[in-house]
């Protein structure tokens, strides 16, 4: 038990002192990718209850493949799911099986609190006698006094006597305050994952299952309320399909871009609203999941609901028509899959008899796989790729492409070949310019290189040959925007 303890310590101690290694000034760069890798070889090496638990093996599969992902492009998002992955697996040889997403969110949410607190008490733990007795600190000091204090005045003594001893003296630098906080944090973070604590298991088994539970749901009750809903759902419905998707004529003083802009994220909480709150009206075992009647009812509530998400998405989709696409709206239109598709999985359970579990880990389950995909793929540039093929060059917001980084330069280059005036040709390739330059330098640099930024550089040097064109210099006064106009400074006032 004892040397499992102490080949924990030198897990952490190593993982440390790589992480100093590796990140002396910024946490950026593929090398994320290589501190993930080590941490997860340090959880193997220092575990073994998780080398000998196959469903370990699982969870370790799975943190490895982020771990790809924040080598190949590191996000927070791979970050947290990578960590998630970690946690997970170091987690599972402590239950006797694998219950519900509900129970082991708590559980993530648990360890990560009460994780900060853990390697503090197993240094009390550590520091008392085999008798139980806690170790006096002046014991400590008189035992390591004489040692410490008769080395140090050796060493004094020779390095006054040895000049290479002296050289070798001046040339050590002590790590800063903040070096020594950043190094204490980065064990107390993968410490828990070598021992986790103890509350986490017992607290997670006390949470309930997620049952939603509203009062007055008697059958009569929900019968009515279920009239009700379908009614006014049915307004809104019937008034979206006049004017949003047949392209019917607005009542006057409201534009189409009002209309469409205007209810696309209330419609999607009214959605996730109104699943609730059928799951808390047809609970099984009830009076109302029994009666064919409120099961009708319910039915023909998500499906009206499904129509409100299909109606949010054709809104987002005509607002991005009518402006541009972002990496935020593709999130949201992923978002409003996931809603849809968990109205579906609500109405299958409701008429299905399953459980809350089975609703819970199928969403999840969903859920994780579209956050999985976002980490591999580059959102920013997708809506930069859209938005450089579908808008005319004086209408592209460079601004917004400068913001998304080099996902944006590939579409950039693009951009530039096409037909457009001077001006507007000079204001792309002053953005292409800003990128380009910025991604060559962070390649040159171990601490900032990617896999991904190395392929984008690579395709954009031949794309743009041998001698690409530069944009117009710009001397001072004159300044450049962020969309590339040129700004003058405003001439002096007249007295």
């Amino acid at each position: 038990m004892r040397f499992t303890f102490f080949c924990k310590i030198v897990v952490v101690v190593t993982l440390v002192v790589l992480f100093g290694w590796l990140f002396p000034d910024s946490f950026s760069g593929a090398r994320i990718g290589g501190f993930a890798a080590a941490w997860l070889v340090g959880l193997v090496l220092g575990r073994g209850d998780i080398r000998r638990n196959r469903r370990s093996w699982i969870a370790l599969a799975v943190a490895a493949l982020f771990v790809s992902s924040l080598f190949d492009d590191p996000g927070p998002l791979a970050w947290v799911l990578f960590w998630c992955a970690l946690s997970i697996a170091a987690l599972l040889p402590k239950v006797t099986r694998f219950d519900d997403a509900w129970h082991w969110g708590a559980r993530l949410v648990i360890h990560a609190v009460g994780g900060i607190g853990k390697p503090f008490a197993d240094l009390r733990r550590f520091g008392r006698s085999k008798q139980g007795k806690r170790i006096n600190a002046g014991a400590i000091m008189a035992m390591l006094g004489l040692p410490l204090v008769g080395g140090a005045l050796f060493v004094a003594l020779f390095a006054a006597a040895n000049p290479l001893i002296a050289q070798a003296l001046a040339a050590i630098r002590l790590p800063s305050l903040w070096q020594i906080l950043l190094w204490a944090l980065v064990a107390v973070c993968v410490w828990p994952s070598l021992r986790p604590h103890a509350s986490v298991m017992r607290l997670a088994a006390r949470l309930p299952d997620p049952e939603p539970v509203l009062p007055g749901t008697s059958l009569p009750s929900v019968l009515i309320a279920l009239a009700l809903f379908n009614a006014i759902f049915v307004v809104q419905n019937g008034l979206d399909i006049a004017f949003l998707w047949s392209g019917g004529a607005l009542p006057v003083g409201m534009t189409q871009t009002e209309y469409v802009h205007r209810g696309a994220y209330p419609l999607i909480g009214t959605a996730l609203i109104a699943g609730v709150m059928a799951l808390a009206m047809l609970r099984p075992g009830s009076a109302s999941a029994r009666h064919p009647w409120a099961r009708r009812l319910v039915t023909l509530w998500v499906v009206q609901n499904l129509v409100l998400v299909a109606s949010s998405v054709l809104r987002t989709i005509d607002y991005i028509d009518a402006s541009m696409l972002t990496a935020w709206r593709i999130a949201a239109l992923a978002w409003m899959g996931l809603v849809a598709l968990g109205l579906v999985l609500i109405c299958w359970r409701i008429l299905g008899g399953r459980s809350a579990r089975w609703l819970i880990n199928w969403n999840a389950l969903a859920a994780a796989v579209v956050l999985t995909m976002c980490t591999f793929v580059d959102l920013g540039a997708l809506a930069a790729s859209r938005n450089v093929r579908r808008q005319a060059p004086a209408a592209i917001d460079l601004c917004y492409l400068g913001q998304v980084g080099d996902g944006a330069l590939l579409p950039l280059i693009a951009l530039e070949q096409r037909p457009m005036d001077a001006v507007t040709r000079d204001r792309v390739r002053y953005a292409r310019d800003l990128i380009f330059t910025d991604l060559s330098a962070r390649q040159d640099s171990w601490t900032e290189w990617t896999p991904r930024g190395a392929r984008r550089l690579a395709r954009a040097t031949a794309m743009l040959g041998p001698n690409p064109a530069r944009p117009l210099a710009v001397d001072q006064p004159t300044w450049r925007n962020c969309d590339g106009s040129i700004e003058h400074p405003a001439p002096p006032a007249q007295p």
